[in-house]
């Protein structure tokens, strides 16, 4: 008897123990179904940029509130929902899982990895929309990132924290750019997020594949939105590479962010604005496309110490039509970035590689982003090209030539060959500095131009054999010191008297 009752007490006591959380759910109805967007009305507690749970499994966000409805982002296919049916609140602002897990996987703009390995465990999660940290939170940009690619290195140095942008036609080498200097920052301690907007599924699976040869997967994020996927997933696919970058730069990490590419997540924007009735303004696009990118670019920045000393380094690409820079995305996304990367089409045909317009393309953090060693060698390399341009182009008109100008002439044309470079092939910068060097000091201006490459290529080669030394010196101090300069000199002049000007004589003197 005594234990019944002490059952019954426990019993009581677990029920009085027991505490009851409430939970009110705010469900709306759908109305409308239009492309991609759902009207729903009955939300009158919803916030911009919700997240919302749909029939079907299907999530969607508020990305429009009217008095008497909310307009609801659907992310799956919304051919499934129809009038009449239920949405509920979740009474979260849309976020993104993230976790160090996430590297070297494929994931879609929702966070869910779609490259068939498992499941990935989320640490946290992130908002995919943040407000950019504050000047107090900053510091200025002043550590190189090195892309690998010595036209780039050289000329048009990118910092991080920088936002950097790759604009140019259609098939000119805007992608292989961001992927080289992807695969450049193996052992950088650097961790890259590549945002694939509006992309073939074939290409994406293509730029994974190479990645993962050259090992850059290890340290890499892909958020792919290709063609196939809805406006709405193209639309928040930059802002959910972003949320990843941030939980990286807030733990100290220096990230790098590939946006491929902005033009196709304006056209995404576009879209959905039109559906919902917004004023169209030039080209047709809405009056705040300029916000859409510049609130995503503002996020990029270097942090202060005093606040974790991470970093987010942008590089945004544009195409632009038949080298349109003065079109409406093109001019937008100029004015936000700090610097542009302007890969010209006839430089592209005439085997140019990269097919960079030094003339139009700039870094508005200068040298402040380049160790020492590639300013000395550097230093008036953009104005002699710029130069050697204007020159060539005078020169087609004129039938006699004075020797100054045959002499620039000829400078110019060698060192437009040293800066050709193979695609997927990033150079250290210790070889990038030493090639530069050879074409500044004149060491190529008894070289025929096509000789160039060979040349450089040989150079390299045999110093390496030689005097590997010279080169882990300037790796390691970053500066052409008297000493290395003297011993760089030496050996360029002897290679001179042994490196054939032309294959036949290289024919001749194996022979």
């Amino acid at each position: 008897m005594r234990q019944a009752k002490k059952i019954v007490q426990d019993v009581i006591s677990q029920i009085e123990a027991h505490q009851v959380k409430k939970e009110i759910v705010e469900t709306g109805e759908i109305v409308q179904i239009f492309d991609g967007i759902a009207v729903v009305t009955g939300l009158p507690n919803a916030r911009y940029n919700e997240m919302v749970e749909l029939g079907f499994g299907q999530k969607g966000m508020v990305i429009d509130l009217e008095k008497k409805h909310v307009s609801v982002l659907v992310f799956g296919a919304y051919e499934q929902l129809s009038v009449g049916g239920k949405a509920s609140l979740t009474g979260k602002i849309m976020s993104v899982p993230v976790s160090n897990k996430l590297l070297g996987r494929v994931v879609d703009p929702l966070g869910n990895p779609v490259d068939g390995l498992s499941p990935i465990r989320a640490e946290d999660h992130e908002e995919i929309e943040k407000v950019a940290p504050g000047i107090i939170y900053r510091r200025s940009v002043s550590v190189p990132l090195q892309t690998g690619i010595k036209a780039i290195d050289s000329l048009i140095p990118i910092g991080r924290g920088q936002r950097e942008l790759i604009i140019g036609d259609r098939a000119t080498g805007k992608s292989t750019i961001a992927l080289d200097t992807i695969i450049n920052q193996q052992n950088q301690d650097v961790v890259c997020v590549y945002v694939a907007i509006g992309q073939k599924e074939s290409t994406i699976a293509q730029f994974v594949n190479l990645l993962t040869e050259k090992g850059a997967m290890d340290y890499t994020i892909v958020v792919a939105a290709p063609a196939t996927s809805p406006a709405s997933q193209q639309y928040i696919a930059p802002y959910t590479g972003t949320a990843m970058a941030e939980y990286f730069m807030n733990r100290g990490k220096d990230v790098l962010i590939v946006y491929d590419d902005l033009t196709k997540h304006a056209w995404a924007y576009r879209q959905i604005s039109l559906i919902l009735k917004r004023p169209a303004g030039r080209e047709a696009y809405p009056g705040d496309v300029f916000y859409l990118h510049s609130r995503l670019l503002e996020r990029a920045a270097r942090l202060d110490e005093k606040y974790g000393g991470g970093s987010i380094t942008a590089l945004p690409i544009i195409e632009t039509q038949e080298g349109d820079i003065s079109a409406y995305i093109p001019t937008n996304v100029i004015s936000i970035t700090d610097g542009q990367i302007y890969l010209e089409k006839e430089l592209f045909n005439a085997g140019m590689r990269p097919a960079i317009n030094v003339g139009a393309s700039v870094s508005r953090v200068g040298s402040a982003a380049q160790v020492k060693a590639m300013k000395q060698v550097a230093g008036s390399l953009k104005i002699d090209l710029a130069q050697y341009r204007e020159l060539a182009a005078f020169s087609q008109f004129a039938s006699e030539l004075d020797e100054e100008t045959k002499k620039t002439l000829n400078r110019g044309a060698r060192m437009y060959e040293l800066l050709k470079q193979d695609k997927h092939q990033p150079m250290p910068l210790e070889k990038q500095v030493v090639a530069i060097w050879v074409g500044v000091r004149g060491y190529t201006e008894q070289i025929p131009v096509p000789e160039i490459g060979r040349f450089e290529d040989e150079f390299l080669i045999m110093l390496e054999a030689d005097r590997p030394k010279l080169l882990k010196t300037i790796a390691k101090e970053k500066v052409i010191s008297p000493e290395v300069e003297k011993e760089l000199e030496e050996f360029a002049k002897n290679f001179l008297t042994i490196f054939p000007k032309t294959k036949d004589e290289s024919k001749t003197a194996e022979k």
